[in-house]
């Protein structure tokens, strides 16, 4: 039999005490009853009128939708339970910090179809994001797509996602499409089989992803319909998005495995969040409870720079510390890459701790978790030797961008970059400004 581990069972609030088991489990009833309005918070958790009127004043940024289920979750007991600082709005949203963008990561600049802007990123060579709604089941106050989030309930019109799918078509380099949004989940299952064949259609993409984290704040979406229309697109990732162990209840670690059990890969992408799970044994806890339900962890993304979270970001050195607690202190599975997303496009980039010390003539030299510092010899009289039929794992010779670009091509010797103070000296010297 197989062994299902969860942190604790799903709660049900009081206040939902009448509602029948068939509502409750509905993920419709769920998002028609999600509470939205300030006196609906203050009549179910008790707010006092200062605390109502904080939320009041919050909204004027991103609105709030919190499902009867996830609402349910939070131990009222806590000030600072990690349910609720993700759920219910604080005034320390309106607080716009040096360095916040609307749109940090230039999602909208990175669209290369006019009109298409919000619709469609694509950034990497081979993969691309399309945005098929801007609807949640709750809106995480940490939501880095707040300047679209929440602001209309229907999906991406499908003339729009037709063009996005145009271009795919166009673009050969594309293998990898990215479905998110919002959250894709939330479109019913009619729309989102019609948006997994027009994707599906193009011969040369390979693998399908769905972001999504209705596994946490809305576990009945997860429905056999569900699993049967994406199990008729194979290969679909899923990327689930737990942030604290007291997400995973039964009813989430089930819609989890229903998820695997229909054959989709499921990975899980936490965000680093001051006070929620900027802990080592808080995301230690969490990784096991991931790996212990069929979900690798991903990635932990170190807070974006979007507008109004300024509250929720951490110290960069309390990510590296919370790796240093992980590797060598557990599987390797159960360890996710820490990265932080580039502002202005830049794309993710891991860090975390240094293990390799030094390196020389013949003999690197490493650190283990325990502290061991150890050398490694490399091979004498070493010859580089190419595979048999190098040439059919050749790499076009358009696509090395970077650091890679300069390994491939020998004659490649630098990349400079855009507007160095340096070269903009030198072009002033030789007009003569100077």
């Amino acid at each position: 039999m197989t062994k299902q581990l969860f942190f604790r069972e799903a709660r049900r609030h009081p206040y939902w005490n009448a509602v029948s088991e068939m509502d409750w489990n509905d993920w419709h009833w769920q998002l028609r009853n999600r509470v939205t309005t300030p006196e609906q918070l203050q009549e179910i958790l008790g707010l006092s009128d200062a605390e109502t009127q904080e939320v009041r004043e919050s909204l004027s940024k991103l609105r709030m939708a919190i499902t009867p289920y996830y609402l349910s979750q939070i131990d009222a007991d806590e000030q600072n339970c990690a349910i609720k600082l993700q759920a219910i709005p604080t005034r320390a949203e309106l607080h716009v910090a040096a360095g916040e963008q609307e749109d940090p990561l230039h999602e909208d600049v990175d669209c290369p179809v006019p009109g298409l802007e919000g619709i469609m990123t694509h950034r990497y060579p081979d993969r691309l994001i399309i945005y098929t709604t801007y609807q949640c089941g709750m809106y995480c106050r940490h939501c880095t797509r707040r300047r679209y989030a929440g602001e209309t309930d229907e999906p991406t019109p499908l003339d729009k996602i037709k063009q996005a799918v145009d271009y795919i078509r166009r673009t050969p380099q594309i293998r990898d499409v990215l479905v998110s949004g919002g959250d894709p989940f939330i479109l019913s299952t009619e729309r989102l089989d019609e948006i997994l064949s027009l994707i599906r259609s193009v011969e040369h993409v390979e693998v399908i992803r769905i972001g999504t984290r209705t596994p946490v704040v809305l576990p009945m979406r997860i429905t056999g319909e569900l699993c049967e229309t994406l199990r008729k697109y194979a290969p679909v990732w899923i990327n689930t998005h737990f942030n604290h162990p007291k997400e995973m209840t039964d009813a989430a670690a089930a819609a989890c495995i229903r998820l695997a059990d229909a054959g989709m890969p499921l990975g899980n992408q936490t965000v680093l969040l001051r006070g929620v799970n900027n802990h080592a044994g808080v995301m230690k806890q969490l990784m096991h409870l991931l790996v212990a339900n069929r979900i690798r962890p991903y990635y932990i993304y170190q807070c974006d720079l979007s507008q109004g979270i300024d509250h929720f970001r951490t110290r960069i050195s309390e990510g590296v510390e919370i790796m240093e607690n992980l590797r060598g202190h557990t599987s390797g599975y159960a360890i996710p890459q820490l990265v932080i997303d580039g502002v202005g496009g830049g794309g993710k980039v891991p860090y975390g701790p240094n293990y390799l010390l030094s390196s020389g003539t013949g003999r690197s030299v490493f650190r283990n978790y325990e502290g061991m510092v150890f050398s490694y010899a490399e091979p004498e009289g070493y010859e580089s030797r190419e595979p048999e039929n190098a040439e059919l794992y050749a790499v076009p010779a358009s696509e090395p961008i970077g650091v890679a670009g300069l390994l491939a091509d020998p004659a490649s010797k630098t990349i400079i970059p855009q507007g160095l103070a340096r070269l903009k000296r030198r072009k002033a010297t030789e007009s003569g400004i100077c």
